[in-house]
């Protein structure tokens, strides 16, 4: 857990630095590799305390520790000197790991100010390698203040969403785990961290010592960390998550430079597990991706499932976080991936509020969870809804009182150990492949497949509306429509045609026509020939075809239904008429 004491040096260390290091990355690269030479000499002092030697800063580079960087007879000009020297002499430390080579490599300081980076230098000298876990936490923090990288499509992914897919994915120690898209690490070390716990000999709800658990042993840990790995293309972001590993006590983190999309050097690699947040940004230029894919795509977002799908074992388990765009969008390419998602391990999908992503981005996201072993036995999809997680949507995130991840997890283990929803589950429900399947297009919307009303104790005779009317989705209506000549905004209906034009151009209906705001007013209902009827957006033309069926009954109804829980689309949603037609009234 984050210290308010840890947060204060992070946040004094950065404060010295903004007034010549105003950009956020460089801070955090500068800390970055000032903590590392720090705990370096910190693990050195620890070494020889415990009886052994120093192995970081021994021999010729014995000058150029911590220590005595820090002493208080030099001045600051003598401490610039003395740091600029042994950030270029540390990478030729061939007694030190290969890894901290590469992290001093070409690593140089942006500003020439003895005055400032004495100052800076006294911030990190507060800090103390005695506890990796806060350090590693710590190092989260510092990696939480850099700006959105939201051009490249790339955000950083909340800690408590990635702790939730974790949990719900469930990673055992004999696992091998891939984050074809790591970022900083993120979901690798919650993976390590989830392993830790189911083996820390500790009752997970007592906290009492039991014998159930084994504490994992010194070669089962190394094994771990072996079975580890991380994919970035962006060299930078493979430096920041290697050194995040290495404070959670990998030694040797198996994190690379590597373009999952495009190399096929590492495609023949499967994992057992695969946890990810993939760019959702396709460059401009679009992607060339090789013929290894399933899905022949250039979009990223599909790309990158479909190579998760590809890279799982027989029994292997995936979580991803996707845009909306890889649940609706009516592309062939959007299709057929779903398709292969339903057919092939897709077992639940658990959507995400707008504003998780704040403040980087709005964008609406959902989780794909996938595993290989249970999909053989099940008929159906679950779908999860998230309305609130733990957090406000605000820019800010402010912490809330409302949180539905703990009972999405209870759902979730309901599901995959009795292979079911309780009923009255409100956040939960069950739908059959071959029902997603039946259109074609495979839509993974969960609101589209909702009953939005529990008729299970209705005791009248209940209905589809497209049993007693003719619907049909109209053109947009714009001011010239209505003003100039104008045209039909609904297409012709072989029973009765539900509108007319009069000489002066006016708009009119049949009186048992109704219409419903599709786009932008969605979900407003109107009578046209009794009540003022202006739209200018889509609309979706409600045409009663039953003359027992009262017009007023049938409008009544529709104005209590919830249309916003089946809308469609990312960026300006809207109702389908297919969606529509499913809303189930009562007979009057």
């Amino acid at each position: 857990m984050l210290t308010a004491e840890t947060k204060r040096r992070i946040d004094g260390a950065r404060q010295v630095l903004v007034g010549v290091l105003p950009n956020p990355m460089q801070q955090v690269d500068l800390i970055t590799t000032a903590l590392i030479y720090k705990f370096m000499d910190d693990m050195d002092e620890q070494s020889r305390k415990l009886g052994g030697n120093g192995s970081f800063f021994t021999g010729d580079f014995k000058k150029y520790s911590w220590h005595n960087l820090m002493d208080s007879r030099l001045g600051n000009q003598e401490k610039l000197n003395l740091f600029l020297e042994a950030l270029k002499r540390i990478p030729e430390n061939n007694k030190i790991p290969q890894l901290f080579r590469d992290i001093f490599k070409n690593v140089y300081l942006p500003f020439n100010d003895p005055r400032t980076l004495g100052l800076f230098l006294s911030e990190i000298d507060q800090f103390q390698y005695d506890n990796s876990e806060e350090l590693g936490n710590a190092y989260e923090y510092l990696l939480s203040i850099m700006g959105s990288q939201g051009d490249a499509g790339q955000f950083r992914t909340p800690r408590h969403i990635i702790d939730f897919i974790v949990k719900a994915i469930d990673p055992q120690k004999e696992d091998k785990i891939l984050d074809p898209a790591c970022g900083t690490g993120g979901f690798l070390i919650s993976a390590y961290k989830h392993i830790l716990e189911a083996h820390d000999g500790l009752d997970n709800k007592t906290g009492k010592p039991t014998n159930k658990e084994k504490p994992l042993t010194s070669a089962e840990r190394a094994k771990i960390h072996k079975n580890i790995t991380g994919y970035d293309i962006d060299s930078n972001m493979v430096r920041t998550a290697q050194v995040n590993t290495y404070l959670h006590k990998f030694k040797n983190p198996d994190i690379r430079v590597y373009d999952t999309l495009s190399s096929t050097d590492n495609w023949d690699e499967d994992f057992d597990i695969i946890l990810a947040n993939p760019p959702f940004m396709t460059p401009k230029g679009g992607i060339e991706p090789h013929s290894k894919f399933g899905v022949q795509a250039n979009r990223a977002e599909v790309l990158f499932v479909d190579y998760i799908v590809e890279h799982l074992r027989p029994k292997g388990r995936a979580g991803i976080i996707v845009p909306e765009g890889i649940i609706f969008q009516s592309a062939n390419a959007y299709k057929k991936l779903r398709k292969i998602l339903v057919e092939d391990g897709l077992y639940a999908v658990v959507s995400l509020p707008s504003g998780v992503f704040n403040p980087y981005s709005g964008v609406k996201t959902s989780i794909l969870l996938f595993d290989n072993d249970i999909t053989k036995k099940k008929k159906e999809v679950l779908f999860i809804k998230i309305e609130n997680d733990g957090f406000d949507l605000g820019a800010q995130r402010r912490e809330i009182d409302k949180n539905d991840f703990p009972l999405a997890l209870e759902v979730l283990k309901e599901w995959k150990e009795k292979q079911k929803v309780k009923e009255g589950q409100k956040v939960a429900f069950a739908v059959k492949k071959s029902e997603i399947a039946e259109s074609g297009d495979y839509n993974l919307t969960g609101d589209r497949y909702r009953e939005v009303v529990d008729y299970s104790n209705v005791k009248f005779d209940i209905f589809n509306l497209k049993e007693i009317a003719n619907i049909r989705m109209g053109e947009t209506l714009i001011k010239k429509d209505l003003t100039g000549k104008g045209k039909a905004i609904f297409s012709a209906d072989t029973s009765e045609k539900p509108w007319n034009f009069t000489e002066k151009t006016k708009l009119s209906f049949s009186k048992n026509t109704l219409v419903i705001g599709a786009r932008g007013t969605i979900g407003s209902v109107k009578m046209p020939n009794l009540e003022d009827f202006t739209c200018t957006q889509t609309t979706i033309a409600v045409s009663l075809n039953n003359k027992k069926v009262l017009t007023k009954y049938i409008y009544s109804l529709l104005k209590n239904l919830d249309f916003k829980s089946i809308t469609e689309g990312m960026g300006i949603p809207m109702i389908t008429v297919k969606n529509v037609e499913k809303n189930k009234l009562l007979k009057n």
